[in-house]
């Protein structure tokens, strides 16, 4: 199963991007993908800061327009919504330390571990440094 990355549902939003055509056409190949995808909803929390952001290079989306953009995704691609299990704040944590896992980059490993617990067993980034999770391949789908 396929995890979308952020910065993906990110440039297919906004069509200014300079990524918008890439990201769109990855996220098909994730919607046509056998095993299935979904997006952690840590995911949509980021997604949101940064389209409804007022600062937001080509100006902000509305609420609307950002709520709107994710409802049409999961609905019209059959996607999943990942919620955290049970007890992953403390797994959280322990993969922290066992990573050695600094700054921000904790952000991306809440990612992947709720990607992952929810059966994600590859993730679509366009980030070069995204963390490395055992049992969870990264692919940068733009190459």
């Amino acid at each position: 199963m396929i995890a979308l990355d952020t910065n993906l549902l990110v440039y297919a939003h906004r069509a200014g991007s300079p990524m918008h055509e890439e990201a769109k056409d990855a996220i098909l190949q994730a919607i046509r993908h056998k095993a299935g995808w979904g997006i952690a909803t840590s995911c949509l929390a980021e997604f949101w800061a940064v389209v409804t952001h007022p600062v937001c290079q080509g100006g902000p989306s509305s609420p609307d327009q950002a709520q709107s953009f994710i409802q049409q995704l999961i609905e019209d691609g059959s996607g999943q919504l990942w919620e955290s299990l049970m007890g992953f704040g403390a797994r959280l944590l322990q993969r922290a330390c066992d990573l050695n896992i600094s700054g921000s980059r904790i952000f991306d490993l809440q990612i992947a571990l709720m990607a992952h617990e929810n059966g994600a067993t590859e993730i679509w980034t366009h980030d070069q440094q995204f963390i490395r999770l055992p049992g969870l391949k990264v692919v940068h789908p733009f190459k």
